[in-house]
């Protein structure tokens, strides 16, 4: 037993979006499991959907513990209980929620002075953290919620922009100096890359943070983007640790400790591989009209599936409503939900649902995903093919890593990245949508060969987080490079 002088501590600030969240405290566990004595740094709200998690690993004798502060809501200009970016339905809220993580900057700095932790690990939307890391003569170590393919395309767009070399918008073109042929287009990059805007001056800051941080965690395994690991550290000089997959780690076994949903037992009553599970993540809102193409996609596709709905977006001239009165809640075409459950073919889910067992579930043979890196990930170690819809932050990226680099997927076909994940895009038709749906789920030689590399990307997820595997080595060096600093800051 490590005596508790000896013990390291490393103190863990995520940032309050799902997407960075929950990974972050993922990794957080994992250095606990390790014998890591660990700080997670979160508020009120953000606490509730990891507290029984956490407990558990309190009672199986893990040194892990929360820091909870109170959002400054009222402050900020938000509802009581607003405190994530899933709960800000509109721009203008998202920007009064990132204001109030600012004010919470001096009470979480004073938590690490007071704590004097032998190492930070927080996300990389924290850049000031490396000033604080440099102060305390400790290690900061960035979280990126990304893979590395992401990095690469987005460090040779800043290099090379090739993005000046063509003539509109719709032209595609290649990315240069990358390992594989990857083609986009200008409509599908970030405003950032394309021109100085609003956001220029903080990406500058994180690129620098980044730049002088030890190292950064990865949710990532080697083995499934190895050439693109490889080219970020040669290129950047920065250091990397894959830890992933991360929902192989723990949430398939909390999942089922504290879920027993319904729509499992629906598709244990479905044939193999016959089943798409459709889920746009937390943030994404689709019109009623978006809504209405796909749900009559997928009733013409003649497919089974199962579909988490999100909220739906109301606007007016394509600028949501902030009154509340005015919101839609979940939304179908009238009679679609009877139609689908009637004929056994589909199954709506509102809300949360257990999303890795979903994927795991031998009736299921693709995602329908908007290329959220967690659920690209989790996809991944399920071992299932893809139906793609990017909308905004490195999600385009991400679908031509799925379906040029490892070819596991098709792009419905959007073409327009969105600053924010409220915003509405043009609109797809359901021609479109059935015809990639049934591209993918109908059983031909293509779809085959692309569920078996998915199945070997899977094998190879799974060996990676094992005893011995690339993940599981990273992490056991990780933590001996940390504790390597902290003796010879002595």
């Amino acid at each position: 037993m490590v005596s508790t002088k000896e013990q390291l501590h490393v103190m863990f600030l995520p940032y309050m979006a799902p997407g960075h969240m929950m990974p972050m405290v993922d990794i957080a566990r994992i250095f606990a499991a390790d014998g890591v004595r660990v700080t997670i740094i979160t508020t009120t709200r953000n606490a509730t959907p990891f507290q029984n998690a956490i407990d558990r690993d309190i009672e199986s004798g893990r040194s892990i513990a929360l820091e909870i502060l109170a959002f400054p809501c009222a402050e900020a200009g938000l509802p009581e209980g607003c405190e994530n970016l899933y709960a800000t339905p509109t721009p203008e809220m998202s920007m009064k929620l990132f204001h109030g993580i600012e004010l919470l900057t001096p009470q979480i700095k004073r938590l690490f002075y007071d704590h004097h932790p032998d190492c930070i690990a927080s996300d990389y939307l924290f850049p000031w953290t490396v000033d604080v890391a440099v102060e305390l003569g400790i290690p900061r170590l960035a979280f990126s919620g990304s893979g590395f393919f992401n990095l690469c395309v987005a460090y040779c767009m800043e290099h090379y922009q090739p993005h000046s070399q063509v003539s509109s918008e719709t032209e595609t073109f290649v990315v240069p100096s990358l390992p594989h042929e990857v083609r986009i287009t200008r409509s599908q990059l970030p405003d950032i890359v394309k021109e100085t805007n609003e956001f220029s001056g903080l990406f500058d800051k994180l690129r620098e943070a980044e730049r002088n941080s030890y190292g950064i965690l990865m949710n990532s395994y080697y083995e499934l983007e190895a050439a693109y690991v490889d080219y970020y550290m040669k290129v950047t000089g920065t250091k990397a640790w894959c830890l992933g997959p991360l929902s192989l780690l723990h949430k398939c076994v909390d999942d089922r400790i504290e879920s027993e949903h319904s729509c499992l037992h629906w598709l244990d009553t479905k044939k193999a591989k016959s089943v798409l599970y459709i889920c746009f993540g937390s943030l994404s809102r689709f019109s009623k009209a978006q809504t209405s193409e796909i749900a009559n996609a997928l009733e013409e596709s003649g497919h089974s599936f199962i579909w988490v709905i999100g909220k739906t977006l109301k606007s007016t001239n394509g600028v949501e409503s902030e009154d509340k009165d005015q919101q839609q809640e979940y939304w179908l075409p009238e009679g679609f939900e009877n139609r689908i459950e009637e004929s056994g073919k589909g199954l709506i889910v509102r809300g949360w649902a257990p999303q890795v067992l979903i994927l795991e579930h031998p009736a299921i043979g693709a995602f329908f995903t908007h290329c959220g890196w967690n659920s690209i990930l989790e996809g991944l170690s399920a071992g299932v093919a893809f139906l793609t819809w990017p909308g905004f932050a490195e999600q385009f990226y991400n679908e031509k890593l799925i379906t040029q680099v490892l070819k596991i997927g098709v792009p419905v076909g959007n073409e327009h990245w969105k600053v924010w994940a409220t915003q509405e895009s043009p609109l797809i038709g359901r021609n479109e949508i059935e015809k990639a749906v049934r591209l993918l789920m109908d059983e031909t030689d293509e779809t085959v060969e692309m569920r078996e590399r998915a199945s070997q990307l899977a094998e190879l997820a799974k060996n990676a987080v094992q005893e011995g595997g690339s993940s599981y080595r990273n992490m056991k060096a990780l933590i001996e490079d940390i504790r390597n600093y902290k003796h010879s800051n002595d």
